[in-house]
């Protein structure tokens, strides 16, 4: 069940870093869902290594560990679909 909790959590990292990033973006939703999968697994590893991933309550340092590498990773994913999408237009 954790798969399926993290394609969750992914899709709604992936869903509130679009939002969150200026311009409209046109990367299909599953490379938003696999960017903000990717972004929940690494914010987690940051926040392992600062020594916050567990805490009382709601892990609101891991959340934004999690949040911050999602929006880095589905605007390096954008640009890179584009670039791919782009040269894929032009042959």
């Amino acid at each position: 069940m954790d798969w399926i909790w993290a394609i969750i959590v992914g899709f709604v990292l992936g869903f509130i870093a679009k939002l969150v990033l200026p311009g409209k973006q046109h990367s299909p939703l599953w490379l938003v869902v696999v960017m903000g999968t990717i972004g929940g697994l690494v914010g987690n590893a940051i926040a392992s290594a600062f020594g916050v991933r567990y805490t009382h309550g709601i892990d609101w340092s891991r959340h934004v560990f999690q949040l911050v590498a999602a929006i880095v990773l589905v605007a390096v994913g954008e640009s890179v679909y584009k670039a791919v999408k782009g040269n894929s237009v032009r042959r």
